[in-house]
This record gives C-alpha cells, structure tokens and sequence, in this order.
C-alpha cells in the first residue's frame, strides 16, 4: 500500500489551489478510470489525491448554442453520447463517445478526463524488464526492436512509438475543438490540435498542459458538416477495444462535390491526428468511392510503419474510405 492524502474541494478555485500545494506529486481525480489503473500498474503514485467530482460548475454541457457547443469537463461520457442534439447534429462526436468504453465505464468516465488518457502500449504498461522513455525517461523503446503491432505510423520518434488510444479526442480534432483550462496564472485557450504533444525526445512530456492546470470545459464551433459526419472505428473485437485504426470525418456536398471536408484519424499516430493531405484531396470533387479511397492514401502517404503494423497502411486507408461513404449517405439525406 502507498499513503497519499485525499482532498475533495467544492470550487474550481479550491482544486487549482490544493494542486499548486501539492507540487509533483498532486492529482486531479475526476472518474478514476485512468488514474486507479495506472496507479494499479505502478505508473502513477500520487501524494495527493484532489477528487473533483464535486465541482458543479463543470458537470454541464450545452449542445444547443448558435455557434458552438459547450461540454464541462466533468460531463459524463454516457450523458453526452445519448444527447439528442448531438445524436442529429454531430453524430461523429457521439459515435466516438459510444464507441469508446463498456457503458460501466461510461457512466463514470469524464469528458475532460477522458482527453488525458494515456497510451496503451504493451511496454508502457508492462513495466520491468522493458524499456520505456515514456515510464523511465532514458531507459530507451523496447518497441522499436521489439512487438509493435499496436504502436503509431504518424507522429513517431526514435524515443517513443506509442498511439495516443482515445477516441473522443480524434473527433473533436476533426472540428476544430478548443479546451479552456484553469490555473494559479488564470484561464487560457488551447486549440485541441496543440493540447497532445508528438514523443521527439522527451516522450514523457505527452500534453501542453502545465503540471497545475486543470481543463475546464470543451468548446466545438458549429460546423454545416457536423450532421453528414460519422466515426468509424476499426478494432480486434467489436466490443470495447481499442482501435486499429480509426476515423473521424465530416462533410458538406455544394452540387454534388464536397465543399468542405474534415478527416481526423485515430489508433495510427502518437497524438489525435488531422489529414490536410486526406482533406486536400477531397475538396472540389464528386464524393464517389474511389475519390475517397485517394484520400485515404494520402493520408498514409507519410506513414512510417515497423515490423508488425504495416498491415494499418492499408486498413487505415480502407477505415477512411468507409467514413467517407457514410458520411455520403448522410449527406445526402433529406
């Protein structure tokens, strides 16, 4: 057993204030899915526990303003999925709530949280006798000369290799999503594109959040392509795992060709992952199977795959395509 110290403060203001006191060794609990595990693991051993799930002020979320939605960061995954607004509007973001966890998990698990999950690689999590730079800073990648089918063809160092494993994340990268936070130096704004950091050479290091902030809400400009958008998540078994590959997209069709394309892809990159290159290819084109199937090429045409993974090129691409004919069909409805 390892002692720490328990808080529970009833204000947003309290919370920063017990982290700042606490130094390195604080931690912000809000549903506990991530941070009982790791702590289950020997990956994290806080001092200090600062349980959050009191904060009011962060529990709601709106999905019915004119230019954004609003989603506090202690919302409920399972609230916001079944959200009816966001069912018909932004159907993407839903399916990605959905598609993420057993409903057990769900119903703890927060929105804000949920963004900060960390990697599932074998390694990471296995511990000694394997080498890990995100676990142990130095101690080198036993991925990289050892079993990386589960590990990224974007976004990868020769320090870390390790997919970012969420879903939700993804979806919201596809639409542009800021996240406010909240510290000792007041709130600021990170657009969620620059919240996840690549490995480079400090792979411990995974968001831009400093050690005492705290996310607050997750703000989605309003978007015509958000009711033709659809995510699609490939996995070993259909039930809760997590994805091979993945994709979020969004489109709005102008006299049959697509005026606006959005493509974020999951289970292939070491952070949520936007494709400009998939994007690029799509815009001004007819929607028809093989202009999707370019884009989904191009959005691997940079892929960097090892011994095991190569295999996601290809079904990457295919996870694309699939979306984009979806989307399609959605676009087209009535």
């Amino acid at each position: 057993m390892r002692s720490f110290t328990y808080l529970r403060p009833s204000t947003p203001a309290q919370a920063i204030e017990a982290m700042a006191d606490g130094g390195p060794g604080a931690r912000f609990l809000a549903g506990g899915t991530t941070l009982y595990d790791l702590m289950k693991l020997g990956v994290e051993g806080p001092l200090r526990v600062i349980d959050i799930t009191r904060l009011d002020a962060l529990a709601g979320f709106d999905t019915s303003g004119p230019r954004e939605l609003v989603f506090g960061a202690l919302a409920r995954m399972s609230d916001v999925a079944a959200d009816r607004r966001l069912k018909e509007d932004y159907p993407a973001l839903s399916e990605a709530m959905w598609k993420a966890a057993s409903q057990q998990l769900r119903n703890m698990a927060r929105v804000g949280g949920n963004l900060l999950q960390r990697t599932r690689c074998a390694y990471f999590r296995g511990g000694e006798p394997f080498a890990c730079n995100k676990r142990d800073p130095g101690s080198g990648c036993a991925a990289r000369d050892g079993m990386d089918r589960g590990n990224a063809l974007l976004g990868a160092s020769d320090a870390c290799a390790a997919v970012y494993p969420g879903d939700w994340a993804v979806a919201l990268v596809a639409f542009d999503a800021v996240v406010d936070t909240l510290s000792p130096r007041g709130e600021r704004s990170i657009p969620l594109a620059e919240l996840h950091r690549e490995p480079g050479s400090t792979p411990e290091v995974e968001t831009t959040l400093a050690p005492d902030e705290l996310i607050v809400r997750i703000r989605v400009p309003r978007s015509e392509a958000g009711r033709a958008s659809t995510y699609h998540k490939i996995r070993d078994r259909e039930s809760y795992a997590f994805a091979l590959t993945s994709a979020a997209v969004a489109v709005r069709l102008s006299a049959g060709v697509v005026a606006e394309a959005r493509v974020a892809l999951g289970g292939v990159a070491t952070r949520p992952w936007r494709s400009p290159e998939a994007e690029k290819v799509l815009l001004g084109q007819p929607l028809t199977e093989d202009v999707a199937q370019s884009a989904g090429q191009a959005a691997f045409a940079a892929a960097s795959p090892g011994v095991h993974n190569a295999f996601k090129v290809e079904l990457g691409a295919r996870t694309i395509t699939d979306a984009l004919m979806i989307a399609r069909q959605r676009a087209e409805q009535p």
